[in-house]
């Protein structure tokens, strides 16, 4: 198995368990969406679909391009909640965890789907 195969393998992972953690563990999510943000719980159950749905679509290779900007796109949309997670930190601890998920956490999430794109 090659290094990219492992790479997609690992992604396709990362986002099921990432969308059924959605739904596991709800009151997380819904504590991290920014209060300006109509209905956090429909957001949690929006997002967590489109991560397994985008997830799975990972698999296949006539979806894995559509599927690897939607999780970008995706990314990107979830920058509002981590600088939310910043603003309510409530430890140095939790401070610092909030902005690693941030800087760098994003960015490489980010350019970890877009390697997909070449696969």
């Amino acid at each position: 198995m090659s290094l990219q195969q492992i790479s997609l393998y690992l992604q396709v992972l990362l986002y099921l368990a990432a969308g059924i953690n959605h739904f596991v563990h709800p009151l997380f999510y819904v504590r991290i969406i920014p209060p300006y943000l109509p209905d956090a719980s429909l957001l949690n159950t929006i997002s967590g679909i489109a991560e397994i749905v985008l997830g799975i679509m990972l698999l296949f290779p006539a979806t894995r391009v559509l599927a690897a900007f939607g999780i970008m796109a995706m990314l990107v949309a979830f920058i509002p909640a981590h600088i939310y997670m910043i603003q309510i930190s409530k430890t140095p601890t939790a401070l610092w965890i909030s902005w690693l998920r941030l800087i760098p956490g994003q960015p490489l999430l980010i350019y970890w789907a877009y390697s997909l794109v070449k696969l």
